[in-house]
């Protein structure tokens, strides 16, 4: 059997279970819709939770992101880890507590103030649609290469199969079909990554070879890697960066984490405030899994592209055109991938033409530049059962690994988005008499409006899958980190002090990002070139976050000193939340 019919065939019955999960759990009220019922197993929530978390930009673009820039790149690990736990201990308990459907629904009541509740319904929507943008360029790769299709037409594809699941099954279809995905995407990813740890290493445990010795040199791994990049004037995997840069990254993606809207939702789909902080450490079990996993196949993946391109290394001839393995010309096929033979001489030379010393090299040896002229990191994972020459089956199952991961993040934040337009806005702004059968209409029609969005926004991304992840975090740390936990842990905040904070951080984070990314993200449209001699005191937009969320606090504690005090019912309402000790029904308003 051919690749391509077996990489239909593997990707279209994981599409059709997940079609029909979304058919046998349809939401008939707004409750399933939004909160899959409050009936969701801790452990089944956990395992839904670890799909949504981890994405395209988890599954796809890390491990090529940590590849390319090196280990030190793991601050991605460590910041949505530990923003993770940071969400688990200090916001999910105590949100649940609430009894509420979404963020901007706590925000409207905790604060008593209908501008709140719009100013965070402005935040998550900015937030979410940012994020989706990333989980469906991600999708639009792994269609285009495993479908055989352009990446514009595989993200076509991607909206369509997530609108027919994310619109019928609301919440309670997204919970289940979530868990299907993760097993796929989970079982898609180690898979790969054990064969390849055993090819290079011997070492069945990919983080355990990482550190191994490879039989085929006598050194261990991330020597011999070193000593490759070296030679063609990289920096070493294992070089350091800026450290205080380094820390803010870290802490955006950290506190970026815990302000996630559709991951906070999660936490509303179980029974009782312990099924909350049950859920969140089964959660972080199924995330170990693959994050453990992730610095390894970024550095088995970065050996196997250098030893593709100089099969006898730095001293023999590069890889000659004609030879190029069967996976580039499949993989070139997608527009992501190309060479370009600059001096004619039939050879791929592929080196950091920056670099003086190579340079030098370069004009002894009659090189013209670097000829690996282009490489989008988000096919890394994707292609590296291909590169190490893995069976069909396992590439196909990845196919269905790539997908999962970023449908099932994108369904997750469609309905952020979807919940948001519906409950915050027309039912509890503009309609508070609506039936539930007209806002259960109104839900799938935001969530249709919002892929559609989503769709356009993906075919002309600002960055691949990670980086526009790292800018949806920086704006939610900037956004609604502050005004959850200000919200919670202190009686004193009031309404206005809220919600001239979330506009501070909101405004003051966007203008940072679209100087120098384009007015929402359209490319032309910067004012700055994003280069690091233009960053204000070196801080990259990715990085701001911190910033944002530091202007947030300042101004709320400002606004709210000067204002009057919440209510008493509200301060009484606060002390009460704080006690995470079980929790009633969802109250709809």
């Amino acid at each position: 059997m051919d690749q391509f019919t077996l990489n239909l065939l593997v990707v279209g019955a994981s599409f059709a279970l997940y079609i029909g999960i979304a058919i046998w759990a349809r939401a008939g009220t707004t409750s399933e819709f939004y909160a899959a019922g409050r009936g969701v197993n801790p452990v089944i929530n956990g395992m839904a939770t670890a799909a949504d978390w981890m994405s395209a930009a988890s599954f796809i673009s890390m491990a090529g992101l940590i590849a390319f820039v090196g280990y030190n790149n793991s601050s991605f690990l460590m910041g949505w880890t530990g923003g993770y736990v940071l969400m688990a201990m200090l916001l999910a308990p105590y949100l649940r507590k609430f009894g509420k459907y979404t963020v901007p629904e706590f925000v409207g009541d905790r604060y008593y103030s209908t501008s709140a509740r719009v100013v965070a319904v402005i935040c998550l929507l900015v937030i979410s649609i940012t994020y989706v943008i990333g989980q469906m360029t991600g999708a639009g790769v792994a269609f285009s290469r495993f479908l055989e299709v352009t990446s514009t037409q595989g993200l076509l594809i991607a909206s369509t199969v997530v609108f027919v699941y994310a619109v019928l099954g609301g919440m309670k279809g997204i919970t289940y079909t979530q868990v299907a995905q993760y097993i796929v995407l989970i079982v898609a990813y180690t898979i790969p990554a054990v064969f390849i740890s055993l090819q290079l290493t011997g070492n069945p445990i990919p983080g355990l070879g990482l550190f191994s010795t490879m039989p085929s040199t006598g050194e261990p791994l991330l020597v011999t890697l070193n000593g490759l990049l070296t030679d063609l004037g990289f920096n070493q995997y294992t070089a350091g960066r800026t450290p205080w840069l380094m820390a803010l990254f870290t802490l955006s993606l950290m506190i970026g984490t815990a302000g996630l809207p559709h991951v906070i939702i999660r936490f509303f789909t179980v029974p009782k405030v312990s099924d909350a902080r049950w859920s969140a450490g089964w959660a972080l079990v199924f995330i170990a899994l693959l994050y453990l996993t992730a610095p390894a196949v970024g550095a088995m993946a970065r050996l196997n592209i250098m030893t593709t391109m100089w099969p006898n290394g730095v001293e023999g001839e590069p890889v000659a055109q004609a030879d190029l393995p069967n996976w580039f010309q499949t993989w070139s096929a997608t527009g992501l991938l190309g060479v370009e033979d600059k001096n004619g001489d039939g050879l791929i030379q592929y080196y950091n033409e920056n670099s003086p010393a190579m340079q030098e090299m370069a004009a002894a040896r009659g090189w013209a530049g670097n000829e690996l002229v282009r490489f989008n990191q988000d096919i890394l994972v994707l292609a590296n059962p291909e590169i190490a020459q893995l069976p069909g089956w396992v590439i196909a199952l990845i196919a269905a690994g790539g997908l999962a991961a970023a449908l099932s993040t994108a369904a997750g934040l469609l309905l952020a988005i979807s919940s948001a337009i519906s409950h915050d806005l027309v039912k509890s702004v503009f309609n508070p008499n609506i039936s539930e059968k007209a806002e259960l209409l109104w839900a799938r029609v935001s969530m249709a409006f919002a892929i559609a969005l989503a769709t356009w926004l993906g075919i002309n991304p600002p960055g691949f899958a990670a980086q526009v992840v790292a800018l949806a975090f920086g704006l939610a740390a900037a956004t609604l980190f502050p005004t959850l936990m200000m919200g919670i842990f202190s009686k004193r905040m009031n309404a206005p002090g809220a919600t001239w904070g979330m506009i501070a951080g909101l405004v003051v984070t966007c203008a940072y990002l679209f100087a120098y990314l384009g007015v929402f993200f359209i490319p032309g449209t910067n004012m700055l070139d994003n280069t690091a001699a233009n960053h204000l005191f070196g801080i990259p937009p990715t990085h701001f976050g911190p910033i944002g969320a530091a202007i947030n606090f300042a101004v709320a504690y400002a606004v709210s000193s000067v204002t009057a005090a919440p209510p008493k019912h509200i301060q009484d309402l606060v002390e009460s939340v704080r006690i995470p000790r079980g929790a009633g029904a969802a109250l709809a308003k």
